[in-house]
């Protein structure tokens, strides 16, 4: 049986987390905690919610690659939006960077409308959920 002890994943890759982790392994699942378009600068990176979209996702998978993780074992996403319409008209663009990114795969995905987020100029928030097999889990600290 593997370890459920909730152990934080942070990658030093990622700006260093201050009153949260980038995520929490328990086991095998990883849930991912929220990232934003935040760049090793900690700046919301500029350009729209491609950019965003790139950026944020792009975090993401940095936390999950910490833990031995890849893409496809991703379960579920949610993404909060600022703007729902604007992501709605960059979509094919989105899916084309969800698709360079992670492949063809997607795992269960909710969209969320909000007002605000954690940074102002933040237009998309990413969170998820991964269960990674035991042959690649690579708990930190261990």
């Amino acid at each position: 049986m593997s370890d459920l002890t909730p152990v934080a994943v942070n990658p030093a890759a990622l700006p260093a987390p201050s009153g949260y982790s980038h995520g929490t392994l328990s086991g095998n699942t990883l849930h991912l905690g929220g990232q934003t378009a935040l760049d090793a600068d900690m700046r919301i990176v500029g350009g729209g919610i491609v950019e965003q979209f790139r950026q944020a996702f792009s975090n993401v998978l940095t936390t999950l690659a910490e833990a031995g993780g890849e893409p496809g074992d991703l379960v579920s996403i949610t993404i909060y939006l600022t703007d729902i319409p604007d992501y709605q008209a960059h979509g094919r663009e989105i899916g084309r960077v969800w698709r360079e990114l992670a492949g063809p795969t997607y795992p269960a995905m909710a969209g969320i409308g909000t007002t605000a987020l954690w940074q102002p100029e933040a237009l998309i928030e990413i969170v998820g959920v991964a269960v990674i097999p035991d042959e690649r889990l690579v708990r930190p600290g261990a």
